[in-house]
């Protein structure tokens, strides 16, 4: 028996798909260097897996939030330059400077506590120095920028650190022409030639983030951040689908049908009975719920595509398992339900499910839980012909990865869509 075929959800992750992007992407930002961010399990996609993807398409970066991520990715024997920025009081520094990833700094105490940790761990720190330029998250306000330079070279005068970066991030790159975009440009070079006046010399000076690597070349400066266009993504509706963005979106979602059965009209479905069969009808269960990163909030609207048709959630997602109504379709049980993937069989998009559930990709594909094993197909490559641009087909072969590395009757119901004019503004992530 095929192993994918018996698995009750899967999520699919296309690395030749994901190769494709990272060179796109470095041919939109030609001059400068990619860091691939694989935060967050890669976005649900499995870090290791997908850095080691992305360093073969020519990311030269890796990134993460918090410095347990990039421990991990040496541990798992990525090398090259690895950077995170999502550092708390007491956190794993003499670690972190010990496998020789660069540390963010926002303020006086994190540097102090990045000189201790290089003192610990008998190797200068490589710090990269974080500017607040109107995101107002962390990074350090242009007022006290003064001072934590002058810290930050008296440190680095005395071989403990070296500062290797200067950077920052963009709060509405996903909204062109948004004001916000160049005043916190402008601030930054501020902020930069300041920090260089002072004898700062950095080896990469970033501010772009994926939006900004696909719109704002202006932004790009040493090094590029790319995260959610990485895994074909659009960040956000107004920048385009992800095929006019010329991405491929990496994971498909799938689940077994568990059960298919025929109810009479009037027939509740789901906590609440919040959805009642309008006649006679017939009923498939969806075995993934809310526990598996089914948004709730998509109860009665989440489209799925099943024997060649697109459905919706039929009443609330429980926990486990959610119900569509199949307008007397009869698919056997064990038939594929795909919930969402690229679109070559039909199925919805990953900002499909985002419409529905009133968010963003950023969260659909981030949220997916351990509970569904992550499928990696294309692993090796150039083994079966890469991606090129968008075009693309799915190859025989795949290895399962268990762990996170995790209606009328006989119609068919009207899905929200990307394009649907009714949503209402930009909705951004990292």
């Amino acid at each position: 028996m095929n192993e994918t075929a018996s698995l009750r959800a899967r999520a699919e992750i296309d690395l030749a798909a994901l190769r494709a992007n990272v060179r796109a992407l470095r041919e939109r930002a030609a001059g400068a260097q990619l860091m691939a961010v694989v935060k967050s399990d890669g976005y649900g996609h499995g870090a290791v897996p997908c850095a080691r993807a992305a360093r073969e398409a020519g990311a030269t970066w890796l990134g993460t939030a918090t410095p347990h991520e990039a421990l991990a990715l040496r541990a798992a024997g990525l090398d090259g330059r690895i950077m995170c920025w999502l550092w708390t009081p007491g956190g794993p520094w003499r670690e972190a400077i010990e496998a020789g990833i660069d540390v963010s700094v926002s303020a006086l105490w994190s540097l102090r506590e990045a000189v201790a940790g290089a003192a610990a761990a008998g190797r200068p720190a490589r710090v990269q120095l974080k500017a607040d330029t109107g995101l107002g998250r962390a990074g350090c306000q242009p007022a006290d920028w003064p001072e934590l330079v002058a810290e930050a070279r008296a440190a680095e005068r005395t071989g403990t650190i070296r500062i290797t970066g200067l950077w920052s991030h963009l709060a509405c790159a996903d909204e062109p022409g948004h004001p916000s975009i160049a005043a916190q440009l402008s601030v930054f070079r501020d902020m930069v030639a300041y920090a260089e006046k002072e004898g700062v010399d950095p080896e990469v000076r970033h501010l772009a983030n994926s939006p900004a690597t696909l719109t704002l070349p202006e932004t790009h400066f040493d090094l590029v951040r790319t995260g959610i266009a990485m895994y074909g993504i659009s960040p956000a509706p107004e920048l385009g689908t992800p095929a006019e963005l010329g991405l491929r979106p990496v994971m498909t979602l799938a689940a077994a049908v568990a059960l298919v059965k025929d109810v009479p009209a009037g027939h509740g479905v789901s906590y609440g009975h919040h959805y009642a069969t309008a006649g006679e009808t017939t009923l498939g269960l969806i075995p993934v719920g809310y526990a598996d990163g089914i948004p709730r909030h998509a109860s009665g609207r989440g489209p799925v595509l099943v024997g060649g048709r697109v459905r919706t959630a039929a009443g609330r997602v429980a926990m486990d398992q959610f119900v569509v109504d199949l307008g007397g379709d009869r698919p056997e049980p064990g038939a594929e339900a795909l919930l969402f993937g690229p679109g070559d069989r039909g199925e919805p998009s990953v900002e499909d499910w985002a419409v529905a559930a009133d968010t963003i990709g950023y969260e659909i594909v981030t949220r997916i839980g351990t509970r569904v094993p992550r499928v990696y197909v294309n692993e090796t490559a150039g083994a079966t012909g890469e991606l090129d641009g968008v075009a693309a087909e799915y190859v025989n072969g795949a290895s399962v990865d268990g762990t996170a590395a995790g209606p009328a009757h006989g119609t068919a119901p009207t899905v929200p869509t990307a394009a649907d004019p009714t949503r209402a503004e930009a909705r951004r992530g990292e």
